[in-house]
């Protein structure tokens, strides 16, 4: 009797190369596509308001703190330039809301002053980040 010998079958494999390419393009890709909006650390006591609403995430980030220094871009910025500087950051930006991060203790004055200083430079809609605001 002859035995038949039977050649081995292939053994079956995955080849997962492409598929790790292929994750860490996609990675690459959220990581340069994600905008992460991080606020200053500074010690703010923000107002309350019931009717506020979530900003959104494109916007220009104005802060005033308890000393009524004004910060645009994690910079001082002096009363004079506050309209140059957020006219600059909307004209790299078009179709951008301004919102002024203010501490509470701020008096009424000073806030109306960069508000109108945020109109005069162009900026269509300007808010005021309020407890609830995220972000």
């Amino acid at each position: 009797m002859r035995r038949m010998r039977r050649d081995a079958e292939p053994e079956a494999s995955l080849d997962i190369s492409p598929l790790i390419d292929v994750v860490f393009l996609l990675l690459i890709f959220f990581m340069v596509t994600a905008t992460f909006v991080k606020d200053m650390q500074l010690d703010l006591e923000r107002p309350g308001a019931q009717s506020a609403t979530r900003s959104d995430q494109k916007s220009v980030r104005v802060f005033i703190d308890r000393s009524s220094q004004v910060y645009i871009d994690e910079l001082p910025v002096q009363p004079w330039m506050i309209q140059s500087r957020v006219r600059d950051l909307l004209r790299a930006a078009s179709d951008v809301s301004v919102i002024v991060v203010v501490d509470r203790r701020v008096p009424a004055e000073k806030l109306i002053d960069v508000v109108d200083q945020c109109r005069l430079a162009g900026a269509k809609d300007v808010g005021v980040a309020t407890e609830s605001e995220a972000g």
